[in-house]
């Protein structure tokens, strides 16, 4: 007996040896904080670099990773440093979003462990029941060059990743991208060193928890872009500062950096750097609902936003102005800028685009002379729609007071600009430069050619899209866009702030049908594929891309697509996979409105009512028609349905198939 007890002893030792071996950088000195409900556990220590560990319910889900900042004159967080002090705080707060792309009370309930060293630093971590966030800020009485940043993500085992991997363009270096990529599946290990993709990145181990790395607040500092080490580790990778640069000659021309410094930001010695940011979903259908990024932003730097009125509107720029049935040649012209002010008005749409076009792209005063703007300020303002209007980044940012006191002559409140496609340290500045300004003159402003908003639409609210996605306009010439894709973003960009997809296309195809690049553009998937889109992915201004020739023959249709909402006081995500489906609840005052969507399989989805009040709703339905995997604009569109709370519904969803359910309180 007294044999098999001392056996015993040992069998319990050896594993916590391995333990020991496994952490052997932890010391006395090794801290740990959890996060509210205790799920995830974070722990930090000090070796040759800061590093840090991830557990969710006691496994690691994120091995140890380094963390370092890199500075001029040998200034770094790791040499000669040790931790000085730390202190752990509970925060319980909610943030009240005056845009509310998911919901308008937002719970910010998380652990901080703050760090400080015996250098001019401070590491701080957030710890949330679903996700992780650490960001670096230095005391450094003058200003620094941080020469690089290390932010290291070591995973165990042989994960996976949905990976937007940037293409390097023939005319510029691979740091210029227009973040418009598809998510494919890869393994991490593939990822060779010097290969590069643009967060959210979706790493998907053998079981779940699923985690994304992104990040937020970023303010003059360049973006982070994910790396590849040819291991299960990734690594951020930054743009070097913009040293030179020349003005591409072309119809949208823009800058392009032809020389970059050997550092990546000249900036104040005094202050905090980016959220770096893990969300970690048990469940897939827990990522498309995480604010974390949202929750990590700067708060509002524009006072009062009670002015800042999102909503939908028209677009001309996919279908070309190729309207029909109509008494005038379409183009840019009054003519039929009017027409879409008339769609708008009936229909229940907000606002139109003016797209590019309506002026030479390299100087807003010089108006398309097929163009009367005075005719269409006074049409639009008597028909109670709002026009917006599209520039060319390097444009307005040369014309830009003069421009913005314009548009505020003209009554345009929304504009949009474009063809940035950087995130260097410059690049970032000029995003914070125009969101001022605009603010100033009371104008929304969204971003294309642009990176994703990674907290920027809670900083400035006015910033109210952003492209920064493989969206719709990318059926005029290619077949990238899959209803895979389609229901991938949810899970992985969405995952950084709302997009403009521009969705609403009524020409749709089946999987089987060859599908124009020019001409008449058709979109792969359903029609309520489409439809589903303006209630599942977050857009507080929601465009409709669609042909108004067409939905002028659809008014049933298009009535309940055009008077749809774009903002919300609540988001339930009911049930998804990633890549394959998704079905999302979004409230507006007593109403809801359900969306699904689904990739190329055929599917039934059930939908549970359980997030309604009590109290009786009706609904009205659109939903894929019985013919719709033969002719993909097949709908039926149902109205009176009773439902009540605890109620069920079967929907079957055709290849690339939706649907979308209106649900008003009686």
């Amino acid at each position: 007996m007294k044999h098999k007890k001392q056996y015993k002893k040992r069998s319990y030792l050896l594993p916590l040896f391995f333990i020991l071996i496994y952490c052997n950088a932890w010391s006395k000195d090794t801290l740990q904080v959890v996060s509210p409900s205790g799920n995830i556990a974070v722990k930090v220590w000090m070796g040759k670099q800061l590093q840090y560990q991830i557990l969710y319910d006691n496994k690691t889900i994120l091995a140890p990773s380094s963390i370092d900042f890199l500075l001029d004159k040998n200034r770094s967080l790791s040499y000669n440093n040790t931790i000085k002090s730390s202190s752990i705080k509970k925060v319980r707060e909610q943030i009240i979003s005056p845009v509310p792309e998911r919901r308008r009370v937002i719970p910010d309930v998380y652990t901080i462990l703050s760090i400080t060293f015996k250098q001019p630093y401070k590491v701080d971590f957030r710890v949330y029941d679903d996700g992780v966030a650490y960001r670096i800020s230095t005391m450094f009485k003058d200003s620094i060059y941080v020469n690089n940043e290390v932010a290291a993500f070591a995973f165990p085992g042989t994960p996976s990743a949905y990976f937007p991997q940037v293409k390097k363009r023939e005319d510029a270096d691979i740091f210029h991208t227009s973040f418009e990529e598809e998510y494919p599946l890869r393994r991490i290990d593939t990822i060779a060193d010097g290969v590069i993709g643009y967060s959210p990145i979706l790493v998907a181990p053998e079981s779940n928890p699923k985690i994304a790395i992104t990040e937020s607040d970023l303010e003059d500092y360049p973006g982070m872009f994910i790396g590849g080490t040819g291991s299960s580790t990734l690594k951020g990778v930054f743009a070097g500062y913009p040293l030179e640069e020349k003005s591409t000659d072309a119809l949208y021309s823009q800058m392009v950096v032809t020389k970059r410094a050997p550092y990546i930001a000249r900036t104040s010695g005094t202050r905090s750097f980016p959220w770096r940011a893990l969300l970690i979903a048990k469940e897939d259908k827990d990522l498309p609902n995480n604010d974390l990024v949202y929750k990590l932003g700067a708060p509002s730097r524009i006072g009062d936003a009670s002015w800042v009125q999102p909503g939908n509107l028209t677009d001309e720029w996919i279908i070309d102005i190729n309207l029909f049935n109509v008494p005038f040649r379409a183009g840019l012209n009054t003519a039929s800028y009017k027409y879409y002010i008339d769609f708008a008005k009936r229909f229940g749409f907000d606002r139109i685009m003016m797209d590019a076009g309506w002026s030479d792209n390299n100087d807003l005063f010089k108006i398309n002379p097929d163009i009367n703007m005075d005719t269409l300020v006074a049409y639009a303002k008597e028909k109670g729609i709002k026009i917006s209007m599209w520039t060319l980044s390097k444009t307005l940012d040369r014309q830009l007071d003069s421009a913005l006191d314009q548009f505020n002559k003209w009554g345009v409140n929304f504009i949009m600009t474009d063809f940035m496609d950087r995130d260097d340290q410059k690049m970032v500045n000029f995003y914070h430069r125009i969101a001022k300004a605009c603010a100033e003159h009371k104008i929304m402003i969204m971003y294309h050619g642009a990176f994703p908003p990674k907290g920027f639409n809670r900083t400035y609210p006015n910033a109210v899209a952003r492209e920064g996605v493989l969206g719709s306009e990318f059926n005029m010439w290619s077949n990238r866009i899959t209803p895979e894709h389609d229901v991938t973003l949810p899970f992985t960009r969405m995952l950084a702030g709302g997009f403009d997809y521009e969705p609403g296309l009524l020409n749709n195809a089946t999987k089987k049908v060859v599908r124009p690049i020019s001409g008449t553009v058709t979109s792969p998937g359903t029609r309520c594929h489409q439809l589903a889109m303006f209630i599942v992915y977050d857009s507080p201004m929601q465009i409709f891309s669609g042909n108004p020739s067409e939905g002028m023959r659809e008014p049933e249709f298009m009535e309940l697509l055009g008077n749809l909402p774009t903002c919300w006081d609540e988001t339930v995500i009911t049930d998804a996979k990633v890549g394959a489906y998704i079905v999302s609840a979004r409230q507006k005052g007593n109403d809801w409105f359900v969306g699904g969507m689904s990739n190329w399989t055929e599917r039934d989805v059930i939908v549970k009512f359980d997030f309604l009040g009590e109290g009786n709703y009706t609904a009205t339905i659109c939903k894929d028609g019985i013919n719709a995997d033969r002719y993909a604009a097949d709908y039926v569109l149902q109205k009176d349905v009773q439902v009540k709370k605890n109620d069920e519904m079967k929907i079957h969803l055709a290849p690339g198939g939706g649907f979308l359910i209106k649900l008003s309180k009686q």
